[in-house]
């Protein structure tokens, strides 16, 4: 399983994109995920400068393949309030996931995995339940089958 309660971040307070992908790397470090906080934040931040992971409707998609990744992750966060991430449809995020899997990931697992997110994110109604969400169970309970093995 990729993703647990304990990835999972309601009510963040930032101000900015790095302040939230600080903040949600942080859980990472501390659940024990990464082994780098600052490593896996510039790998992040270097595949943002490509392009933005702002995929549009409030939500943002982060991920790196990083050799600070100890272990696959999905985290799962809400923000308090939306911060700007120059999404493709130019409005604010609330809604990250940010995905990290090891480099050595020969599986290309993080490729499987946005691709299975994404074909989730398609639905209207995923999405209203995702968003509507309040508790860590109830966003488990929508996520979970995403986090399973492919």
């Amino acid at each position: 399983m990729l993703i647990d309660k304990e990835l999972i971040i309601l009510d963040i307070e930032a101000k900015s994109k790095i302040d939230v992908i600080r903040i949600m790397t942080t859980i990472a470090l501390e659940a024990g995920k990464i082994s780098s906080l600052n490593g896996f934040i510039e790998d992040v931040l270097v595949r943002e400068k490509d392009y933005s992971t702002g995929i549009g409707e409030g939500i943002a998609i982060p991920h790196a393949k990083s050799k600070n990744v100890k272990e696959a992750m999905v985290l799962f966060g809400k923000l308090k309030e939306k911060v700007d991430w120059n999404s493709i449809d130019g409005n604010p995020v609330e809604v990250i996931f940010l995905f990290g899997v090891p480099e050595e990931n020969v599986n290309n697992l993080h490729l499987k995995l946005l691709s299975k997110l994404s074909r989730k994110l398609m639905d209207e109604d995923f999405v209203k339940l995702l968003k509507a969400s309040k508790s860590e169970d109830e966003i488990f309970e929508v996520l979970k089958d995403i986090g399973e093995s492919n």
